[in-house]
């Protein structure tokens, strides 16, 4: 399990993550909503050691990991697909998705000099992110440098990569940003298949609501750093404070907060755009 406890995070008088405590269970996928600068993406900073925190704890499976690196998280077990693309873009899409398969696993690449051992291995890998690519329908690309492909074919990459390490937590951050309509199905896809693993905990960073809706066993909501609300999706999108915080809305009864809650919902606001009517 997956814990953060009172953490928090100040840069000079503001407070950018204030007093988080949350859980996360394996078999569950959580979607972090909240509007534009709430904090979620510095919440997962935290969470995955990109940011050092002023206070608080982050912790997975009973292992206090406060204090370690990113690189010691992510082989702890924390798998973070970030925002913006992160990849070697002069290597081809075999080659990064095979180094991900190669620094997740044990093998003769790293034990010794055994030549048909190494070369065994290598197959072995190789074969591993070619499987990994067919998953995310880049198959096709696999001889392609990172460089020359466009915008969503890079973002499939990255969940790649992120499948390669084989994490016990997988982190998305709005991973079907800046995609075409047409392109997001498949990592979509995907994260419905991981969660036919419920050895594994997902958290997912998105605006989109009827996407949350869709894949969210719980959502909680970030508001000017604070956790303001944490629950099932249809109790959270019915709450006071989404009905009139983010959706415009009057505070719902009892009655007109379940018809908004299975109403189509609008994505929450980004920076520069006013709350969807």
């Amino acid at each position: 399990m997956l814990e953060t406890r009172g953490l928090t995070v100040r840069f000079g008088g503001h407070v950018a993550v204030n007093d988080v405590s949350c859980s996360f269970a394996p078999g569950t996928l959580t979607a972090i909503v909240g509007p534009n600068g709430a904090g979620k993406t510095t919440y997962f900073n935290l969470i995955s050691g990109q940011l050092k925190a002023t206070a608080g704890t982050v912790s997975l499976d009973g292992q206090l990991l406060s204090g370690q690196s990113a690189s010691a998280r992510t082989r702890a077990g924390l798998g973070r697909a970030f925002q913006l693309t992160n990849l070697f873009p002069n290597l081809t899409v075999l080659e990064n998705v095979r180094l991900a398969v190669q620094a997740a696993r044990e093998g003769a690449h790293r034990r010794g000099l055994n030549l048909w051992s190494i070369w065994s291995d290598h197959r072995a890998l190789t074969e591993r992110a070619d499987q990994i690519l067919a998953e995310v329908a880049l198959k096709a690309k696999e001889h392609a440098t990172v460089a020359s492909l466009p915008h969503g074919d890079q973002r499939k990459l990255e969940v790649a990569l992120l499948m390669a390490l084989e994490p016990k937590v997988f982190m998305f951050d709005e991973p079907t940003a800046g995609m075409h309509a047409a392109e997001a199905p498949v990592i979509l896809n995907l994260i419905r298949a991981l969660k036919k693993d419920r050895t594994k905990t997902i958290l997912l960073v998105e605006h989109k609501m009827d996407v949350v809706r869709e894949l969210a066993d719980r959502i909680i909501v970030l508001h000017n750093g604070q956790l303001v609300a944490d629950g099932e999706p249809s109790e959270v999108i019915a709450s006071p404070i989404v009905q009139e915080a983010y959706l415009g809305l009057p505070a719902a009864g009892a009655e007109d907060a379940s018809r908004h809650a299975t109403a189509p919902i609008p994505a929450f606001p980004r920076a520069g755009e006013g709350a969807t009517p």
